[in-house]
């Protein structure tokens, strides 16, 4: 047989579905935390890995591609385990968490560095099992306690708002800061802010829901109506910031790539004594006209290794959101590189025909 037919019979059997087994030591009530609400777990496992698994008692036989089957067996392992140590039900996020990054052996290589992360940062909210589930998202809480300027940047779902805003909540609570000030730009209501109903701040009111959702889950409605209502927490659009010093605040920028480098300038040297400044963005979703510089571009460009100022870089695998998303956030990054990869080929062609032409 030929090196070649056997690579191809090796990749037929990996190919060729599998069965194993596995059976749990545990009682009704973990097996119930485990596998959720008709089996919803379960199926959740069957989503990701495209195995199928059959319940039968404490019995779990899952056939599928040996990998996927390997993994998933892994994986009620490891799931049982938890339940046991954590005494609780584990929710369809948990499940989808577990699979993040699609990649069980990269949270397997950076344990150690997880570690000694999580230990340090313990933020003080309403959600008490609140913590940073990735290595860069620990960083990321641990850059954002250490400097008074930190850059969060990355895709969709990375946690890049929703924990700086959990760090504000923290430093806020303790008293380490006298207010909480949240902005981001309204880029896309533009000329057309007019046509929306109510007065301005009714206007803009939509392009700062995700801040005004955060606020609430972290610190509860009621408590953050009330700290709204005497200004102590501040949620208002990028255009308010100017002429302002911000002494004794915590201030994010969200949804920083749709700044101008002019209006990052602008708010960064709003920061005063006593406060702290975290910005955030995903330079891959630029909603500025085209030509017009992002903001966040440009300072990462011109600030990063400067004394004082942190930049966290997240990516596909600090997703936190359905698995899907970091599926979605690696195919555009794909797409991008090569239309990016086209353009240089395209340029290049032209550049050559100039030249032969001048020849």
């Amino acid at each position: 047989m030929t090196e070649k037919n056997k690579s191809d019979a090796k990749a037929a059997a990996a190919q060729t579905p599998e069965f194993f087994s596995f059976s749990a030591d545990a009682n009704n009530t973990y097996l119930g935390h485990l596998c959720g609400p008709l089996d919803e777990n379960l199926r959740q496992i069957e989503t990701i890995l495209g195995v199928k698994i059959a319940r039968r008692g404490n019995t779990f036989r899952v056939s599928g591609e040996r990998h996927a089957a390997l993994r998933a067996v892994r994986a009620l392992e490891v799931l049982l385990d938890r339940v046991k140590r954590e005494g609780k039900a584990l929710a369809v996020d948990d499940i989808q968490w577990h699979f993040v990054g699609n990649d069980d052996e990269y949270r397997a290589q950076q344990a150690d560095k997880d570690e000694v992360l999580t230990s340090d940062v313990q933020l003080k909210t309403r959600r008490r099992d609140l913590q940073g589930r990735t290595p860069n998202q620990r960083a990321y809480l641990q850059a954002i306690l250490s400097h008074d300027i930190s850059f969060g940047i990355g895709p969709a779902g990375t946690g890049k708002t929703f924990l700086a805003v959990a760090t504000a909540v923290d430093a806020f609570e303790r008293g380490t800061v006298e207010r909480i000030v949240l902005t981001r730009p309204a880029v896309e209501a533009g000329e057309r802010l007019g046509f929306l109903p109510g007065d301005l701040a009714q206007k803009v009111d939509p392009y700062l829901r995700p801040l005004y959702d955060a606020l609430f889950d972290l610190m509860g409605f009621d408590k953050a109506q009330r700290l709204m209502e005497r200004q102590l927490i501040e949620v208002a659009p990028l255009a308010y910031m100017r002429g302002r010093t911000l002494n004794n605040a915590f201030v994010i920028l969200d949804e920083a790539q749709n700044t101008t480098a002019e209006q990052m300038k602008m708010f960064l040297t709003r920061i005063g004594f006593g406060s702290k400044a975290v910005i955030t963005g995903d330079i891959t979703q630029i909603d500025l006209p085209r030509g017009v510089l992002s903001g966040l571009k440009h300072a990462s460009g011109i600030l990063e290794g400067v004394r004082g100022i942190s930049f966290t870089k997240f990516n596909s695998a600090d997703v936190v959101r359905h698995p899907l998303v970091a599926r979605i956030v690696e195919a555009y990054d794909a797409a991008l590189k090569r239309e990016e990869r086209k353009d240089r080929e395209d340029r290049t062609k032209t550049d050559d025909h100039l030249a032969e032409n001048k020849a």
